[in-house]
């Protein structure tokens, strides 16, 4: 009896239960200064916390181009080369309002930014600034992104 509760449990009811996770695309972006890299950080509208510029996949675009996308809309930047495959991976989970999260895998994509904008869409909700990378994982919340921030 125990048995097929569990199978019920295992086969049926947890899979409803369990939320698949979304996808995101996040641009790394970073320069090479004379101290080394420089990695840009934006804080996050809702929470002021710091992230890397990342989001929804966009229609029409790939990884890269979506992620190239949210770079120019939440931190300015206008022109960059980004790598076609992405360096890694993290997870989060996303607040939707009122308590709600989902659970999101963003996909990672290394991008060396080549000029900024001071006047970009999200330019007055968000700050942005360039860290250290091994400064910048000490910013950030998610295992997964400090751990490619530490391997930058």
């Amino acid at each position: 009896m125990i048995h097929t509760f569990k199978r019920a449990w295992d086969d049926m009811l947890l899979p409803l239960l369990q939320r698949p996770k979304r996808l995101q695309v996040a641009a790394l972006c970073y320069r090479e200064t004379e101290n080394g890299k420089r990695v840009l950080l934006i804080t996050s509208r809702d929470t002021g916390r710091w992230i890397v510029p990342k989001g929804w996949p966009i229609d029409g675009l790939d990884g890269p181009g979506s992620a190239l996308q949210e770079a120019w809309e939440e931190a300015g930047v206008t022109q960059a080369d980004i790598e076609s495959d992405p360096v890694g991976f993290y997870e989060y989970a996303k607040g939707l309002g009122e308590g709600l999260t989902v659970p999101v895998e963003a996909q990672v994509y290394l991008t060396r930014v080549r000029d900024l904008s001071e006047d970009y869409p999200e330019a007055n909700a968000r700050k942005r600034a360039w860290f250290a990378p091994k400064d910048a994982a000490n910013l950030v919340d998610e295992p997964d992104l400090k751990a490619i921030l530490n391997a930058l």
